[in-house]
């Protein structure tokens, strides 16, 4: 990192002090999610620039003004991360109490799988999310294990081809799944095995994916709107191919809706298992026999976004841990997605 002349370290003083004062006036922060161009940040290849309301310019590292417009606006940009126009978009609207979905939906669902040394076959363990043409989130207990491969693109792991009309001549069927080497692996370096704080990570893929309607990028709650939700009370949805009310892992990809349950009573449940809920945490479910279940470990905990004519599917969740399945009072938990928007940042490479 270039050091930063004296003149400039004092512009950026005098920045963060009038931003705090300001700050303690009044914590509204004016944000237009239809602004394209946002008026805090500007960007090119090299450096980052910033303009606030007092007409400060600052020219720094890209990592220094990262952290101080993440302060300031809530907002995270990267050209690393695909925008609204391309994640979170599905082709087709039609886990433990789930239904099936159909063959378009949720085009970002991941398989994280052991290949056998034996047979070369792979056996899945987890789920996950792809968020850009290179990158997988999913839980960091998933991530230490010994996956290799990443499977995109499937419906039903026990069909070579996955058809939602076979009649002859209107066949309505996918594109074969791909199955991607992971290149590195990232869990998050504090996370706690015994108490799941931090239980996410990211995967880099050995190569990158073409986008198709059956392989696509979830989005990310980059902005300061969804940033600032606790979203207690909202119905999210969650999907993979986890176990079902039946005992054993469901070959079609399966999704459920859940309701967010408060962090405090999230807090007083767990409470009896000995197993700490954080503010870096958010649960749902509760409902008897409606939950994400092992096979689910790493999967999104989604959130059906509309907004002005536009619909997209936010990772607000990574499905981490529960006591048992399915059991009615007791919530799943979830690595709050908001609360690593800027880990996920610093650790993305084009």
């Amino acid at each position: 990192m270039k050091q930063e002349s004296l003149e400039t370290k004092l512009i950026a003083k005098d920045a963060a002090d009038r931003t705090s004062s300001r700050f303690k006036a009044s914590t509204h922060v004016h944000y237009n999610r239809d602004h394209t161009e946002s008026s805090c940040l500007a960007t090119d290849a090299s450096t980052l620039q910033l303009k606030t309301n007092f007409e400060v310019m600052l020219k720094l590292s890209s990592f220094s003004i990262f952290l101080f417009v993440f302060a300031l606006c809530g907002e995270i940009k990267s050209n690393l991360l695909p925008g609204r126009d391309v994640c979170g978009k599905q082709t087709e609207d039609r886990i433990y109490g789930g239904i099936q979905t159909g063959i378009a939906e949720f085009p970002w669902m991941a398989l994280l799988g052991i290949t056998s040394n034996r047979t070369g076959d792979a056996f899945y363990i987890c789920g996950g999310a792809l968020i850009n043409r290179r990158y997988i989130l999913t839980a960091a207990h998933c991530a230490v294990e010994d996956i290799t491969i990443v499977r995109l693109g499937e419906h039903d792991v026990d069909k070579k081809r996955d058809c939602e009309d076979d009649t002859p001549g209107l066949e309505d069927c996918s594109d074969d799944p791909i199955d991607v080497g992971i290149e590195k692996k990232i869990p998050h370096k504090d996370y706690d095995d015994e108490t799941h704080v931090h239980d996410i990570a990211l995967l880099r893929l050995k190569k990158e994916v073409n986008y198709t309607n059956y392989v696509t990028p979830i989005c990310l709650p980059l902005t300061s709107e969804l940033k600032n939700q606790k979203y207690e009370g909202t119905t999210l949805t969650t999907a993979g191919w986890g176990v079902t009310e039946k005992g054993y892992t469901s070959g079609v990809k399966l999704k459920v809706d859940l309701s967010v349950v408060p962090n405090s009573n999230c807090t007083e449940i767990y409470k009896k298992y000995d197993l700490p809920i954080e503010d870096s945490h958010i649960c749902a479910g509760g409902e008897e026999g409606k939950d994400s279940c092992q096979g689910d470990s790493g999967g999104p905990l989604m959130l059906r976004d509309r907004v002005k004519d536009e619909e997209n599917f936010i990772a607000v969740g990574v499905v981490s841990f529960g006591y048992g399945c399915g059991i009615k009072g007791v919530p799943g938990v979830y690595a709050r997605v908001t609360d690593y928007r800027e880990w996920i940042a610093k650790n993305i490479e084009p």
